[in-house]
């Protein structure tokens, strides 16, 4: 285990320490080299992420809790965890059973994406997404009545997607997928428009799922992307 800083040089600094800090143990193992000079002969063989020469159009999704942070902030380090756990699991076993693949995890937030979609006019595929997020949300009251059992604070969560076209890469030491793409970003962007349980999808999404006859689209307020540009975004729900 490395010195920390009291080991090194216990409850007083000698008079001079910041005459020679640069040459203390502390940062005596940092590179010497400018950023240009540490890239200038990076090889291809090094890179830590790596792309699909191909992208390809998915739908996308995300779930993402409501007031997270002001929840957790009256919750103990135990309950936090466990918290997260039953919200984090429960979305991840619905959209597993939909054939969605979760793809990223960031804290009270998932992404996820079907595969299935990539496949070209796949009215199967933009089901199963609409499903999946709708028995996201209709999972609510199972999840707080799972989490007030356990003496824990009700939840709600805000459910967006979209389609596009997306790069798929990986990480050399993980065996996890990640996305990068439009339709990513903007999936993430609009989420906030959604009422709290509540799924949303944005207009490229739409453009391809309008057919659908089983679900209702609503138009709702447009998310802005800077002077006189705005994107569409539509609620949805299952038609009676």
């Amino acid at each position: 285990m490395g010195k920390n800083f009291s080991d090194l040089y216990g409850n007083s600094l000698p008079d001079n320490f910041f005459d020679y800090a640069e040459l203390s143990p502390l940062n005596a193992d940092l590179p010497e080299s400018t950023g240009s000079v540490l890239l200038d002969d990076l090889k291809p063989r090094e890179y830590s992420v790596a792309f699909d020469s191909k992208c390809k159009s998915y739908c996308i999704g995300c779930v993402d809790m409501v007031n997270s942070t002001k929840i957790s902030a009256h919750l103990g380090t135990g309950k936090i965890s466990r918290y997260y756990q039953i919200f984090l699991n429960s979305m991840s076993k619905i959209i597993g059973e939909y054939g969605g693949t979760v793809i990223k995890n960031i804290g009270d937030c998932l992404m996820y994406y079907f595969p299935s979609s990539g496949r070209y006019n796949n009215t199967f595929g933009f089901m199963s997404c609409i499903e999946c997020n709708l028995c996201l949300v209709e999972a609510h009251d199972f999840i707080c009545e799972q989490l007030r059992q356990e003496g824990l604070p009700n939840l709600d969560y805000r459910i967006s997607s979209d389609y596009g076209a997306v790069c798929i890469m990986q990480s050399t030491d993980s065996s996890s997928l990640d996305m990068i793409g439009p339709p990513v970003n903007m999936c993430s962007k609009i989420n906030r428009i959604a009422k709290p349980n509540q799924v949303v999808v944005g207009g490229d999404f739409h453009q391809m799922a309008k057919s659908l006859k089983e679900y209702n689209f609503k138009s709702t307020s447009d998310y802005s992307l800077g002077y006189k540009f705005s994107y569409p975004v539509y609620s949805v729900s299952r038609k009676l």
